[in-house]
């Protein structure tokens, strides 16, 4: 039987893949100052019914980017959850590496507003991504209440 869950594990970094993450093979090339650079090549498990990347992976790439761009900004072990995420494809993706460049800034209320740009090997916007994270009410960091 395999176990479903709960999972215990612990990152070797704050700024790190988690398994999902690694999963998708995604590398985290950059995270500094509110910005990250991601990879993720597009291998066969990640194909969709015509051959292409799978949307799902591509947002999923998206949705790190931003949170790595995050995790640039708060204290190791901050909590933070996606609350909302928007994407557009632009184009499909059939071969290569994709590459995701996410900035976030405070948006107010323990908020961050994400948006992540992610690009072919020819450099071509596939896909853009906007998203909204929050700290929940309670959390503290280094002695002080997000409020």
């Amino acid at each position: 039987m395999t176990e479903t869950g709960p999972h215990r594990f612990e990152l070797g970094a704050w700024i790190s893949c988690a398994p999902f993450e690694r999963l998708l093979n995604i590398t985290i090339k950059a995270a500094a100052g509110g910005r990250a650079v991601l990879t993720m090549p597009f291998k066969l498990e990640l194909s969709q019914g015509m051959g292409l990347m799978h949307g799902g992976a591509l947002v999923s790439l998206a949705d790190t980017a931003v949170v790595m761009a995050i995790k640039s900004l708060l204290p190791s072990g901050t909590p933070f959850v996606t609350i909302s995420l928007e994407s557009r494809f632009l184009r499909p993706v059939e071969k290569g590496t994709v590459t995701a460049k996410a900035r976030v800034a405070p948006a107010g209320d323990r908020r961050f507003q994400g948006e992540a740009v992610l690009y072919d090997d020819g450099e071509r916007e596939v896909l853009r991504c906007t998203s909204l994270f929050k700290i929940p009410a309670d959390t503290k960091t280094n002695g002080n209440a997000h409020s």
